[in-house]
C-alpha cells in the first residue's frame, strides 16, 4: 500500500434484495459500521476507507459478476462479504484469478481452503459439535434433518449424521427444499415430521421460507414433542417471525446479542445508534463487524493487503470481538471462536444455555473430535497484543 494517501476502496459484497437479504443487510450494516469506526480512528495508514457496494440479489452468478466489477472497474483493494456458501464458492475463483482477497463474513461447513480467502466465521467443531452433544444428552437421539438445498445445509447434515451415528442415534429422514420454498413443499415435510415423531428437528432452512416452516411446525404442534434446533435461526430470522413463534428453539452460534461482554455492549449500542433502536444484531453481523475491523487493522500494521502478510498479522494479534477475544489460527486460516447454545425467549432474544469458557481452535476438516469427551473449556493461549 506504500505511502499513498488516496482513499482505500473496499468492496462490501452483500445482497440487499432476494430471499437472504434480511440477514445480509445486517452484515452490510456491520461492515459499514466497522469502516466508519476505523476511519474515526485514522483509517488505514492515514488513508480514508471508502466502501463500494452493489446489490448481489442473493444470486451466486450475480455475486461473481459484482465481485468482478468491484475488482476490475472500481479497483477495490479488498472484498468483504458473502453469506451463503454457494455465493462464496462463486466468488473464490474470481479472487484467485486476480490475486485478490475475500474476507468471508459468515459461518460455514468447513472442508475448504483458498489462499485468497480469510475465513471469518465458525466451522463445524465451533457450532455443530456442541449442539449435537447438547441435544443427544438432553433431548434424545432420533433426528429429523431438513434444510435448504445448497452446500451448507447438505454438509452440515452430513456432519450431524456422523455425530449421531457415533452415539448410536438414528436419523429418521434428510429432506431439502428450494431457497424460495412454498407452503405446499414445506407442509409435506411437516406432515412427515409429525408422522415420524423425532426427538429433534435439526433445521437449516434459510431465507424467508424459515418463518413459514416454523409456523407450519407450530400449527402441527411439533415443538410440543421435538426439540427444534439449528445453526441458522438468528435474531435476523426471528425479526421476520410473529412474536413467540420460535420460543424455546435452540441455536448453536458463536454470538448472540445477549452475550455479556463489554465489547458486545459497545457494539450493540453503536449498531442501534447508527441503524435504529429497533434493530437487532446477530452472529452474521458480528462476524462481519469483527472481521472488517481485524483485516483493516492488520492491513494498516503491515502496510500491505498481501494475503500471506495479513494472515501472519492476524495470527499474531488478538482482537476483542463482541463474542470474546479472537485471533487467526495460522495452521488453517480460520479463527479461534467462542461456541455457544442459545434458547429463543419470548422477546425474540436468546438466553445462553451453554457456552465455552475459552476460544476454541478451528478444525475446518473435523479431524480431531470426540463427541463424548470433547471439552469446550480447554484453555487457549491468546497470543500477542490486543488489536
Amino acid at each position: 500500500m506504500g505511502s499513498d494517501h488516496s482513499p482505500l476502496l473496499v468492496g462490501a459484497l452483500y445482497s440487499q434484495t432476494g430471499p437472504t437479504a434480511y440477514v445480509e443487510r445486517t452484515q452490510l450494516n456491520a461492515t459499514l459500521l466497522a469502516i466508519e469506526e476505523a476511519n474515526a480512528a485514522g483509517g488505514v495508514g492515514g488513508r480514508e476507507i471508502v466502501a463500494r457496494t452493489y446489490d448481489a440479489q442473493s444470486d451466486p452468478t450475480r455475486f461473481a459478476r459484482v465481485a468482478e466489477h468491484l475488482l476490475d472497474e472500481d479497483h477495490v483493494s479488498l472484498l468483504i462479504g458473502c453469506y451463503m456458501t454457494n455465493t462464496r464458492q462463486a466468488v473464490v475463483p474470481v479472487v484467485e484469478r486476480r490475486g485478490a482477497i475475500l474476507a468471508y463474513a459468515a459461518p460455514y461447513e468447513g472442508f475448504e481452503y483458498s489462499p485468497n480467502v480469510i475465513y471469518g466465521g465458525a466451522v463445524p467443531n465451533q457450532h455443530i459439535l456442541l449442539l449435537a452433544r447438547h441435544l443427544m444428552a438432553n433431548r434424545g437421539k432420533r433426528f429429523y434433518l431438513v434444510g435448504t438445498r445448497y452446500t451448507f445445509p447438505i454438509e452440515s447434515n452430513r456432519v450431524m449424521m456422523t455425530l449421531v451415528a457415533e452415539q448410536k442415534g438414528q436419523v429418521l429422514a434428510e429432506r431439502y427444499v428450494k431457497l424460495d420454498a412454498q407452503r405446499r413443499e414445506l407442509a409435506a415435510i411437516v406432515d412427515d415430521i409429525k408422522a415420524k415423531r423425532p426427538d429433534v428437528v435439526f433445521c437449516t432452512v434459510v431465507g424467508e421460507a424459515a418463518s413459514l416452516f416454523y409456523a407450519l411446525c407450530r400449527d402441527a404442534d411439533i415443538p410440543a414433542h421435538a426439540a427444534m434446533a439449528s445453526l441458522t435461526i438468528t435474531e435476523a430470522e426471528l425479526a421476520l417471525m410473529p412474536p413467540g413463534l420460535a420460543e424455546g428453539h435452540l441455536t448453536a452460534a458463536t454470538y448472540f446479542q445477549s452475550v455479556s461482554t463489554e465489547a458486545n455492549r459497545r457494539f450493540v449500542r453503536a449498531y442501534k445508534a447508527r441503524f435504529g433502536a429497533h434493530e437487532s444484531v446477530n452472529a452474521m453481523a458480528e462476524t462481519a463487524y469483527g472481521l472488517t475491523h481485524m483485516v483493516l487493522a492488520a492491513a494498516g500494521r503491515q502496510h500491505s493487503l498481501d494475503a500471506d502478510a495479513l494472515r501472519a498479522e492476524l495470527a499474531r494479534t488478538t482482537f476483542e470481538a463482541p463474542q470474546g477475544p479472537i485471533r487467526l489460527d495460522p495452521d488453517n486460516g480460520h479463527f479461534y471462536l467462542w461456541p455457544r447454545i442459545g434458547r429463543v425467549e419470548a422477546d425474540g432474544q436468546f438466553a445462553i444455555v451453554e457456552e465455552s469458557a475459552a476460544a476454541v481452535k478451528p478444525d475446518p476438516y473435523l479431524i480431531n473430535h470426540s463427541l463424548a469427551d470433547w471439552d469446550p473449556v480447554s484453555p487457549v493461549a491468546m497470543l500477542g497484543k490486543t488489536g
